[in-house]
């Protein structure tokens, strides 16, 4: 790796046994001025990773909220030049580690090649590649794996132990538990085996493991930080953004930041 800032947050971390924050922004939505000041917000207020979402027209992995978020943002006009160019801004005035959350197709249109090197040199960090599972497509696996970013992927509640290790030990910076089956979405609880899923995860992980897919409120964050690693909000921030702009979705990640400082993993864990 060129450079290892989503490492070396980890590390910090878990020297202070913190767990981590990591909001969820659609680049563009609703416009591109306003993922400037989230973004800038976001890093100031002390987000662990950001996760910048590249807008897609069929982004099979979400709910109705990030569907909107990312319709919208296709149809105020956003490229992926956009998203690179606020990742550019952003990273002009901050270290915060940034990971670039897409579906294949913006890849394949631009060349996989050329996305990566455009958003390495960009300042991203990792890539999450929401539509790509562990042995999809193996060459473009080790592509990824042997670029300048690292290669984050996904583990669901349904995957199996074996798998669940393989694609843990094949992950970069970090791995991303999905809290629950179904799509991204906001929602009133979380459920009952995550602790003990999430537990299982980290046991055979070598990365740290971020949990994501309905974390909504502050409570929820203090529970995901007894049991993960980070908290990956989305949705619920989508949804404030639209409720209150820029300075409503900043006070929720404020609430969930400090809900994380104040649920600290035992010291076992950590």
């Amino acid at each position: 790796m060129s450079h290892d800032r989503i490492g070396a947050r980890f590390a910090e971390l878990a020297v202070v046994g913190r767990p981590g924050f990591i909001p969820y922004v659609t680049a563009g939505y609703p416009t591109l001025d306003h993922t400037r000041d989230l973004l800038a917000g976001l890093a100031e207020l002390g987000s662990d990773v950001i996760e910048l979402g590249v807008p897609f027209s069929d982004p099979m992995a979400d709910g109705p909220t990030i569907q909107r978020s990312s319709q919208g943002a296709l149809d105020a006009g956003t490229t992926v030049d956009d998203v690179l160019g606020v990742l550019a801004e952003l990273r002009g005035a901050s270290e915060v580690p940034v990971v670039i959350f897409s579906y294949l197709n913006p890849l394949y249109a631009r060349g996989v090649e050329t996305f990566v090197r455009e958003a390495a040199e960009a300042g991203a960090d990792g890539i999450l590649p929401t539509d790509l599972p562990l042995g999809a497509d193996p060459a473009l696996e080790t592509r990824l794996l042997e670029s300048p970013l690292d290669f984050v992927r996904l583990i669901a509640p349904t995957t199996d132990p074996a798998r669940v290790r393989q694609i843990a030990r094949s992950s970069q910076g970090f791995v991303y538990f999905i809290a629950r089956t179904g799509v991204t979405g906001a929602r009133a609880a979380l459920r009952n085996e995550l602790a003990r899923e999430a537990g299982a995860v980290r046991e055979v992980s070598p990365v740290p493991v971020a949990v994501g897919f309905g974390v909504s409120t502050p409570e929820h964050a203090r529970a995901v930080g007894t049991v993960a690693d980070a908290a990956v909000v989305g949705s619920a921030l989508v949804n404030r953004l639209d409720e209150g702009g820029v300075d409503g979705a900043l006070a929720l990640a404020g609430e969930l930041r400090a809900a994380l400082a104040a649920s600290p993993r035992s010291a076992e864990d950590g």
